[in-house]
């Protein structure tokens, strides 16, 4: 069983997830730097829950909540692109180990046409 897996780390072409790291670990390091939002929405007054708040105070509440919208419309972006460049570097991942599939497959009946070659060239002499 450990075999095939020592064949799949020799075929990565480690060239290219060791090209895209540091973009991979730059947009991770950004997601976790991100603290979450406060509870209270960065209000700054607070009111009792028999008070009725005042114009000013759901203004400043709804212009936190469209902050928060934006930041989180921000890592949304930032999520998508990550996950595409994820994407697109599995796809090159893929390719390259049918490529190394198939070398392997023509290798192998090179190998096997040259023993038989090698049978019937001794036999004859």
């Amino acid at each position: 069983m450990a075999i095939p897996w020592l064949m799949a780390l020799k075929v990565i072409p480690w060239g290219d997830v060791i090209e895209h790291a540091p973009t991979v670990l730059k947009a991770a390091r950004k997601l976790m730097d991100r603290q979450p939002p406060d509870a209270t929405g960065n209000v700054g007054s607070t009111t009792s829950v028999s008070a009725v708040p005042s114009l000013g105070e759901l203004k400043n509440a709804l212009i936190a909540a469209q902050g928060q919208i934006d930041r989180q419309a921000q890592t949304q972006r930032e999520l998508t692109q990550t996950l595409a460049e994820l994407a697109e570097q599995n796809a090159r991942l893929v390719s390259a180990v049918e490529v190394l599939r198939l070398r392997t497959r023509v290798l192998v009946w090179c190998g096997a046409a040259m023993l038989l070659w090698l049978a019937v060239l001794t036999w004859w002499v």
